[in-house]
């Protein structure tokens, strides 16, 4: 890194000079006098301890270190323009920035974001996905919903459903042989077996998975059985790319939401929040194997 950086004013002037081949058409460009533009230059080239320009009366040209910092120039202004540009979406005066885990996000938020954004087409939603919760306090997110939270300074902490658990596979999977699939947490095989869970074939040995979203979609394509959450599950069950092959239901995971302090009074989310308590109510009244929402 360097020590000490040139202007970005100087980069400028220069980069309009080389561009425009002109200082004079290069002033007129960035509304500054053509002596600014001269001055811009000449602390440049000391700076960089070598000429940029040929002069030859009012015409200049490239020397072949300007050449190489032209190019050089151009792609940091580009870059740096596209950069400003971006934070444009960190101030749109209807974003609320949502953070959930990407299993949720997949199996069960994206299905219904359609009907969110037909009755609130206002509501400018970011959803940020992520395998850690967040830190509420410090990253600027306005509510988190997801299954590994607990409370956080600066926050209100609610729960908003019980999750349960059973083991499931493709329709179309043959009984003998089945790989078992093993997640972690609440997913784990050894979860089901503390709970009381029945033996349906499980094995010690199989195929892992850290994600429990990919959990659901190894055994939706046949992979194996799993220990699926109903509630991500549902859609695959409704769809006969999973069916259970137990009755029996054991503690899951338990699925909260964080709000921060500054956006519990916010529209915005008060009104997602009303949303999601909708549709979580939906899917707890709605049979399994229903095309419930």
């Amino acid at each position: 890194m360097l020590k000490h950086w040139p202007p970005l004013n100087a980069l400028r002037g220069f980069e309009a000079a080389a561009r425009l081949g002109s200082f004079h058409k290069a002033a007129e460009a960035l509304n500054l006098t053509q002596s600014a533009i001269s001055q811009q230059i000449r602390s440049l080239e000391s700076y960089l301890e070598q000429p940029l320009f040929h002069r030859s009366g009012r015409s200049v040209s490239l020397t072949d270190a300007g050449h190489d910092l032209l190019s050089t120039t151009q792609t940091l202004l580009q870059q740096l323009a596209v950069g400003i540009r971006r934070l444009d979406q960190y101030r749109k005066p209807n974003q609320l920035v949502v953070n959930t885990t990407p299993a949720f996000a997949r199996h069960w938020l994206l299905p219904r974001l359609a009907d969110f954004h037909q009755r609130h087409p206002d509501v400018d939603l970011w959803l940020f996905t992520s395998f850690e919760a967040p830190d509420m306090a410090s990253e600027t997110i306005d509510l988190a919903i997801r299954d590994d939270l607990g409370p956080q300074a600066e926050c209100s902490f609610t729960v908003l459903h019980q999750d349960q658990l059973y083991p499931a596979c493709h329709p179309a999977l043959p009984e003998a042989g089945r790989t078992t699939l093993h997640g972690e947490r609440e997913m784990d095989w050894s979860h089901w077996q503390v709970e009381g869970g029945e033996d349906v074939g499980q094995q010690g040995k199989g195929l892992n998975f850290s994600d429990p979203g990919l959990l659901l979609e190894a055994a939706g394509e046949g992979l194996g059985i799993a220990l699926v959450s109903q509630l991500l599950a549902r859609r695959m069950v409704d769809e006969g790319r999973l069916r259970p092959l137990s009755e029996q239901r054991v503690r899951g995971p338990v699925w909260s939401c964080l709000v921060h302090w500054e956006s519990q009074e916010d529209p915005l989310a008060r009104q997602f929040l009303a949303w999601l308590r909708e549709a979580l109510s939906r899917h707890k009244a709605a049979p399994t194997g229903s095309s419930q929402p």
